[in-house]
């Protein structure tokens, strides 16, 4: 039965948000201020029409919108996106009682995103290559997608020869493809061990795409040329499907607030460091520690740093941060630290840090939630939170990265 609702704020995820008598319900794609036509399930309205669209609305920039999982938010402007991102960073912190500034969003899309994954299976007798589509675990087929890298422009069609090639298994495919200085560096995940055979046909593959890398589970099938990515002064060829930011902006910009953070630091950690964005920038005027559970990020750390000149000295560790965190005595060595958590944030660590001397500490974060978690457990250590910058880099979802800058007082 169709029902007709105002709409009164954005969620959290980008969908509308109606209050009722019953509770709220949330209706993707309908904006502030309009008036629907919804078919109700409960929670959820599924938008039949737009019986009154707000000011706010504009067209969206893919025909695949609202089809494609990928993208939640092409329809809103730039006034009511930006405030949306920035409000869901003040209102995760308000939750925890975390008081701090929280600055405007800072757009780092740049060029576009460098890294893309796309699925892959077997739908009848050929196979089925794109993005998941919207709240559903079935594909859409992507030809073109207009928020990736000029770079990733060959992507799809590449993703498609590949699942081709390894269509015989029957096996549900990712293939993860990044953008490098050198060409496109591919990895491979859900196939399994490939033999001889499969091996000299992605070989083949490789030759005939041009492609930098192409790797399968992380392990590398053919590797034509190094796919250099740029980090300050140095270049990093990544681990097979290893961690970069999504855009070279985006990476650019937090590195940029993390440096001029601790301008007067001369011995930093850097904690879940990954293959060195912020190492190698924070190395031109500090000494680095760089701590990472990964190996194969840190071998290749530790490959640019011998062969990057004019940096300070840069040290690395293998370290699983989740389960042995840096205690007290060795986090009193440094100035200040530096974290860059996976989503689930540093808990752990950050009790340490809480009891610990540290006098500075830059937080980067994927999860405003655990961020909002582990500010808290700071703050009742000792620290302040002197501010947040939320930064844009997957533009048109409701995903955001925030740098928060954390000091104990007196400290500088």
């Amino acid at each position: 039965m169709n029902e007709t609702l105002l709409i009164d704020h954005l969620g959290q995820k980008g969908d509308g948000v109606a209050r009722t008598a019953a509770g709220p319900v949330f209706v993707p794609y309908a904006l502030p201020d309009e008036t629907v036509r919804v078919v109700r399930d409960g929670d959820r309205g599924q938008l039949v029409e737009i019986i009154a669209p707000a000011a706010s609305r504009i067209a969206a920039i893919c025909p695949l919108f609202t089809h494609c999982g990928g993208c939640a938010a092409q329809h809103m402007d730039e006034g009511l996106y930006k405030a949306w991102k920035r409000q869901q960073v003040v209102t995760t912190l308000e939750r925890a009682g975390v008081t701090a500034p929280v600055a405007d969003l800072v757009d780092a899309h740049g060029a576009g995103r460098r890294r893309v994954t796309f699925h892959a299976r077997r739908e009848g007798l050929g196979m089925m290559v794109g993005f998941m589509a919207a709240r559903s675990h079935d594909l859409v087929a992507v030809e073109a997608c207009p928020v990736l890298a000029l770079g990733l422009a060959r992507a799809p069609a590449v993703a498609q020869l590949l699942a081709n090639r390894l269509g015989g298994s029957n096996k549900p495919l990712d293939l993860q493809i990044t953008a490098s200085d050198t060409g496109l560096d591919v990895d491979i995940r859900g196939h399994g061990p490939a033999g001889d055979k499969l091996r000299l046909s992605l070989t083949e593959a490789a030759e005939r795409l041009d492609l930098a890398r192409l790797s399968m589970h992380g392990e590398i099938i053919v590797e034509r040329r190094s796919p250099l990515q740029t980090m300050g002064k140095a270049m990093v060829a990544p681990a097979p499907g290893g961690f970069l930011q999504a855009t070279a902006l985006g990476e650019e910009t937090i590195a940029e607030l993390v440096v001029s953070s601790l301008p007067k630091a001369k011995r930093v950690a850097d904690l879940f460091a990954g293959c060195g964005p912020f190492s190698f920038r924070l190395a031109g005027k500090a000494q680095v520690h760089a701590v990472e559970s990964e190996k194969a990020a840190i071998l290749a750390l530790t490959r640019a740093a011998g062969a990057t000149q004019g940096l300070k000295r840069i040290t690395s560790e293998i370290r699983d941060l989740f389960r042995r965190p840096l205690l007290e005595h060795e986090l009193n060595a440094f100035d200040a630290v530096v974290l860059d958590p996976p989503r689930a944030g540093a808990e752990a660590q950050a009790r340490r840090l809480a009891a610990s001397k540290v006098a500075s500490v830059v937080y980067v974060s994927c999860d405003v939630g655990s961020f909002a978690r582990d500010a808290a457990i700071l703050i009742a250590g000792g620290y302040a939170l002197e501010g947040v910058t939320p930064i844009d880099q997957f533009r048109y979802s409701a995903h955001i990265e925030l740098v928060g800058l954390f000091r104990r007082a007196g400290k500088r």
